[in-house]
């Protein structure tokens, strides 16, 4: 006998006619679903709207979704540019207009200073600036650029704004340190300049807090001095030239002797800001008026 071979199994398999039939029913669905999408209203087109449809809308916004997205990022990288130009931008023209401020007000101060010199033309002159101020807000006393090197000396007067600011108390080298004439410490021979009226005027810096410093031992017997009268520094001053404006009498009244008269002066000067100065180069000694 033979021996048993086990037989093998024939593998599953669709005769060609059968996948021809199966090709020929596929291409037949499309024929109808192409033929009824065109029909409205058919079933087609209704499955279509409730499934491909909403596909179609949903990948249509998510793409306008990140499209938009990037517009925007797009949009917001330009603005930050701009926006960092704009900075920079007003950086410069802020840079710009403290430039011109102080352009301005070295200009105005100037045309004081030239107003000034003009004012005074009899005396010589010569132009410092203010390197250092007092221990207070008001410049009672401050330090200027100027010293031996270029002529000044103690009691030399010092004019700035409209009139008299004070003198030289110490010089150095290259610097001088001068008293105004609001210091306490500050005492004037004066004169009421429309009525020769002599006063004293009295540095006052509580007076300062309202603008004013002080006058005593006005002898005006005849009520002539009012006020908004001019106060000049009296030839028979001993530290001051003569003539130089001081201020302005603002409060006039009659003391409890009834012989003299004192008030407050509104000073010619703003003793809050002082840049720049003018220094007369010669001292009343040096005048010989005495």
């Amino acid at each position: 006998m033979s021996p048993l071979v086990p037989r093998k199994k024939n593998k599953f398999s669709i005769p060609t006619k059968y996948w021809m039939f199966v090709f020929v029913i596929v291409c037949a669905i499309l024929l109808v679903v192409t033929f009824l999408i065109d029909i409205p209203e058919s079933p087609a087109n209704v499955v279509l709207g409730y499934t491909i449809v909403p596909l179609q809308k949903g990948v249509s916004e998510v793409g306008a979704y990140f499209a938009d997205r990037k517009e925007l990022m797009k949009n917001l990288a330009e603005l930050q540019k701009e926006n960092e130009e704009l900075k920079v931008q007003i950086d410069e023209l802020n840079n710009e207009n403290i430039q011109l401020k102080q352009e301005k007000f070295e200009l105005v101060s100037l045309r004081e200073m030239f107003d000034l010199d003009a004012q005074y033309s009899e005396y010589n002159k010569t132009g410092a600036r203010v390197i250092a101020g007092g221990s207070t807000n008001w410049f009672d006393s401050f330090s200027i650029d100027k010293g031996t090197k270029d002529g000044l000396k103690a009691d030399m007067n010092v004019l700035s704004g409209s009139g008299l600011c004070g003198r030289i108390v110490d010089v150095g080298p290259n610097w001088a340190r001068v008293l105004s004439v609001i210091d306490d410490t500050s005492h004037i021979s004066a004169q009421v300049l429309s009525t020769s009226d002599n006063l004293i005027v009295s540095g006052d810096l509580e007076a300062m807090k309202e603008n004013h410093i002080r006058f005593t031992d006005l002898l005006d017997a005849d009520n002539r001095v009012a006020v908004g009268d001019k106060v000049v520094t009296s030839n028979i001053s001993d530290k001051y030239l003569p003539g130089i404006l001081i201020g302005y009498i603002s409060s006039i009244q009659s003391d409890p002797n009834n012989l003299t008269k004192s008030g407050y002066i509104t000073p010619a000067v703003d003793f809050k800001h002082i840049s720049e100065v003018l220094v007369i180069t010669e001292t009343k000694q040096d005048t010989g008026d005495k």
